[in-house]
């Protein structure tokens, strides 16, 4: 027999699932105590009978948290999320959870032995916060799935203290920088990337998965991202299910763009064969699509640098347009659903720098209303 479920007391239930025999002949058994009626210690026998199915089902005092981590990836984090978060996962565990915890036996891993790790990293090898507290939440949610397979009783990640959240500053134009910028850039290649940045807050990889079809009667429909893997690309879904939106333009960026097209139908015409049309908005002159590193090497860190500005991330293009807009005083709430967030308290935690003028300026609203 497979499986076995075996009363222990009123509603209690032993799962024993049969997982061969060792060298030495001796039968090998998981087991599992659950609380509930029979048809709950069924459900539960079923799902451990599953994972044995998947190779999943392993006695948890001989697996470690790297064989448990190559698991957990390839059977529940690469069906669940984008191919770049899943790369960026592996990224995370291979260089901050593996190297000191990964051999350690999955049913013996506790809540100290990772709090220890994390202090180590923090005062020894100088990481940011930020950076710990990322590693941890993937960490945290592999161990729950451990969690739900029976595996292990409780999550040791659950009660390990995380060092503070350090805010940076934000790096963003004020109005005259960007103005000056934008003075700048209009003789530049990519004007019309650099005013569709600022103007709708779109990220990088948006702009770049854009096509000419997604622009109409004056707006744009972000439906994908551009993703780089090495020399290679591939179109993805947007990195969360808001950021699927449609952003009205300016009258002046719909110019922009126009001219724009007309450059590019000139360059398109020029190379004939030559010219690769997968009907990106922005395309190096060949037709295929942009790279970030050559963009921001050859084209807007020179205009900075041209433009005497401070230096910032073509991506602080996206966190200017924010800032700007809630320093002019338009509602979080439009704001959030330009930039695609997932809610306005993500709005407004990244961009409360702002926070103390808009309460400012409801003061003076104030005054002006009640004591004219």
């Amino acid at each position: 027999m497979s499986g076995q479920i075996i009363p222990r007391g009123k509603n209690k239930w032993l799962i024993r699932v049969f997982l061969g025999r060792d060298d030495n002949g001796k039968k090998k058994y998981v087991s599992k105590m659950i609380t509930g009626n029979k048809k709950d210690a069924q459900k539960q026998l079923n799902a451990m009978l599953r994972e044995k199915d998947t190779g999943m089902l392993e006695e948890p005092a001989k697996m470690t948290i790297n064989e448990y981590l190559d698991h957990w990836l390839e059977t529940t984090a690469k069906g669940k999320v984008r191919s770049q978060t899943y790369e960026s996962y592996k990224k995370e565990l291979r260089l901050y959870i593996r190297p000191h915890l990964g051999e350690y036996k999955l049913s013996k891993l506790n809540a100290l032995a990772i709090q220890t790790v994390y202090k180590q990293y923090q005062e020894e090898r100088g990481l940011a916060p930020a950076t710990i507290r990322r590693a941890h939440v993937i960490f945290s949610s592999a161990m729950t799935q451990a969690v739900k397979w029976g595996m292990i009783s409780k999550n040791p990640c659950e009660h390990v203290d995380l060092p503070r959240k350090e805010r940076k500053e934000m790096n963003v134009f004020t109005p005259e920088e960007a103005h000056i910028f934008l003075e700048a850039a209009v003789y530049d290649r990519w004007h019309a990337l650099y005013v569709l940045l600022l103007t709708t807050g779109m990220r990088p990889g948006e702009a770049f998965g854009l096509k000419w079809g997604d622009i109409k009667d004056g707006k744009i429909h972000i439906q994908r991202t551009l993703i780089r893997r090495g020399a290679g690309w591939k179109l993805d879904e947007p990195k969360t299910s808001r950021s699927r939106r449609t952003i009205p333009l300016p009258e002046t960026a719909v110019d922009v763009l126009k001219e724009h097209k007309l450059r590019q139908t000139e360059q398109r015409f020029k190379l004939g064969e030559d010219y690769h049309n997968h009907d990106f908005v922005f395309a190096v002159e060949n037709g295929e699509p942009m790279n970030l590193s050559n963009l921001t090497n050859h084209s807007f860190k020179p205009l900075l640098k041209q433009a005497g500005l401070k230096n910032i991330r073509l991506y602080d293009l996206r966190h200017t347009c924010a800032t700007l807009l809630l320093a002019a005083g338009e509602n979080p709430k439009v704001v959030s659903e330009r930039l695609g967030h997932e809610s306005i308290t993500l709005t407004l935690d990244t961009y409360s720098h702002v926070l103390p003028d808009m309460q400012k300026k409801a003061a003076e609203k104030l005054e002006n209303m009640l004591f004219g």
